[in-house]
């Protein structure tokens, strides 16, 4: 128990520590795991039974795929069939066929070869969809092309597994990584199957497929005609904790029919969660899983670095840093001419290029079994779990470089054209979002036509559904400023979301005509000073209204008359509007404000000042009343 307690602090300590740092860093939470399974492992060897520990860390991976499928409706994977069969098909067997031939040229026999593609082909299903979801990529052309590609390994898992015992047995030599001559043996390292019991052992082929075949069923049936009724019983309980239970009951008993049957724990679970997508019990499973899988999935991404064996990597430490590198080289020439064919564009080419690189945790099982097998030598296959891991230690990195090249990347092919504007008016309003629109309706409802631009395709469409007209475009280029009739306009709004784009509008507007009277959205006050610099004639900081009304609904509930609560507001309104007038001219861009040293005490007398005024201000009105 003491040993127990000693390993699930150290790991839990590395977790905490090193993962915040790490997010907090930019390189995200995977990252921040597998570099704190690598400090208590490798560098202090404070963690030990990483291999048992580790399965129980893949039901992390086994929920993640259960949470996936339970946001998959049937229908949505029937319509992803060619992306699945096409885009996925191809990267496994193109993948496949380029490490094949690689190993080869390296000296290996075509069996170990073949069975080291075919591995090689699989990628991360948990690093990729937990950063994709962290970055929040999961929708867009990459990240959906990528998950395509993901769920198809990990439904070729199956067949590999079925593949890879008709590869063992080859007498041929065998060039190790380290240029020795070595031979496998059929016969040595057992037969795979271990003590694990099997419900398909010993049965014919037509038995085992029976025996498959029953258990898909049984997920789908129980899934259909089971879930709704049980999950009813458990609801006339009151008991929150039973509807963890069973949540957990359906995930860990469907991943032991599964190895029962010798399929995929992970494809069985995502199995029932698209059969339970349409369930009303959907989201309850949804929160009762998701912090189980989370633990999990990082426990997992911990055994990961905790199993690097650094002596392996220094017996040869260029062969396996450059096997790693040349399959990743490998997966991205493919993945590239992939995107390439099936007219991926811009930032979702690379997106899916850089993401699915790395080898997968699905790996380290077929490398394990391979070596049961014969297929490989015990050698070659403790060298393949290095360059795996290492891989997947990599990956974090590639997201970091997705990050850098898609800042840098102007994807013109992915953004529509600018509408042709045919219409004028003396207001226009540039930024239609949450701000704006109520500055339209407002104009509009007050009968005076408004010329309305946005960035936005999706809130333009939007727009005209609800009968407002608007139209598709950056309203900081000149030339669709021209067209929207700037230069005989009366008031330009200048409402976007970014406080860059609204000082560039700004400042390109008064410098054109400096009779135009602007009124701009500001972030903050800092924003607000800038926007002053450039001109603008009225200065709505975003947020301030709101603000400043409820704080006059604080002071009428703590003793305050509506009366005295209302001036208290006015008092406060105009004395900020001064306070930010005198601050501007002694705010400086190239200073920070905690540095200026003027601003600071001219602000200190003014929040004075505003204290003493709004107790003038209360004594004179109670004193009136």
């Amino acid at each position: 128990m003491e040993s127990f307690l000693f390993q699930a602090s150290v790991y839990l300590l590395a977790a905490v520590i090193a993962v915040p740092l790490a997010a907090r860093s930019g390189l995200g939470s995977v990252l921040g795991y597998l570099l704190a399974g690598i400090v208590i492992g490798p560098i202090f060897g404070l963690a030990s039974e990483t291999s048992d520990l580790q399965h129980f860390a893949e039901f992390g991976v086994v929920m993640m795929l259960f949470l996936i499928g339970l946001e998959l409706e049937p229908r949505a994977l029937w319509d992803m069939r060619h992306r699945l069969v096409g885009l996925g098909g191809l990267q496994i067997t193109l993948t496949t066929i380029a490490v094949m031939a690689g190993g080869m040229i390296l000296g290996l026999a075509w069996a170990p070869a073949l069975a080291i593609g075919l591995l090689m082909a699989l990628s991360s299903t948990a690093i990729v969809l937990q950063t994709l979801s962290e970055k929040d990529l999961m929708q867009t052309s990459g990240g959906r092309s990528a998950f395509s590609v993901l769920l198809t390994q990990d439904i070729a898992v199956i067949p590999m597994l079925i593949l890879l015992p008709l590869l063992a047995g080859v007498t041929e030599p065998v060039l190790g990584l380290d240029g020795s001559i070595q031979r496998v043996v059929s016969g040595e390292g057992g037969n795979g199957h271990g003590t694990t019991m099997s419900l398909v052992h010993g049965l014919p082929g037509w038995g085992v497929t029976l025996v498959t075949l029953g258990a898909v069923a049984a997920i789908i049936l129980g899934g259909i005609y089971g879930a709704g009724p049980l999950f009813r019983f458990i609801n006339a309980a009151r008991l929150p904790e039973m509807f963890t239970a069973v949540a957990l009951l359906i995930v860990v008993g469907i991943a032991f029919l599964m190895l029962m049957v010798g399929l995929s724990p992970a494809l069985g679970t995502f199995l029932a969660g698209v059969v339970l997508a349409n369930s009303e019990f959907r989201h309850q499973l949804e929160s009762d899983i998701e912090p189980f899988k989370g633990l999990l999935l990082g426990l997992f991404f911990i055994t990961v670095g905790a199993g690097i064996s650094f002596a392996t990597f220094l017996s040869a430490p260029f062969i396996i840093l450059g096997l790693a590198l040349g399959i990743m080289a490998i997966k991205g020439a493919v993945l590239f001419g992939l995107s390439l064919l099936f007219g991926m564009r811009g930032r979702d080419k690379w997106l899916f290029t850089l993401s699915l690189a790395q080898a997968g945790e699905f790996g380290f099982v077929l490398i394990s079994f391979s070596v049961q097998q014969n297929v490989v030598t015990g050698v070659l296959g403790e060298r393949l779990l290095l360059v795996v891991a290492l891989s997947m230690l990599i990956t974090p990195l590639l997201f970091i470089l997705y990050d850098v090249v898609s800042k840098r990347l102007v994807d013109k092919d992915d953004t529509p054209d600018d509408d042709e504007i045919d219409e004028e008016g003396p207001v226009i309003i540039a930024g239609i979002g949450r701000f704006g629109q109520i500055v339209n309706r407002m104009v509009q409802s007050s009968g005076f036509k408004t010329v309305v631009i946005d960035h936005d395709l999706k809130t333009i469409q939007l727009m005209r559904k609800f009968g407002f007209k608007g139209f598709f475009g950056d309203p900081t280029r000149p030339e669709l400023l021209h067209a929207a009739g700037i230069d005989k306009a009366r008031v330009l709004v200048a409402a976007l979301d970014d406080p860059a784009a609204v000082l560039k509008l700004v400042t390109f507007a008064k410098r054109l005509r400096p009779d135009l009277h602007v009124v701009a959205r500001a972030r903050d006050r800092t924003h607000v000073y800038a926007l002053y610099q450039a001109g603008a004639d009225d200065i709505v900081r975003e947020t301030f209204d709101s603000s400043l009304r409820a704080g006059r609904y604080v002071l009428e509930n703590i003793g305050l008359t509506d009366y005295e609560a209302a001036t208290a507001e006015e008092t406060f309104f105009h004395h900020d509007r001064h306070t930010v007038r005198e601050l501007a001219g002694l705010w400086d861009p190239n200073i920070p404000a905690s540095e200026n040293q003027a601003y600071i005490a001219r602000a200190k007398e003014l929040e004075k000042e505003l204290e003493t005024a709004l107790l003038s201000t209360l004594d004179n009105k109670s004193s009136a009343a």
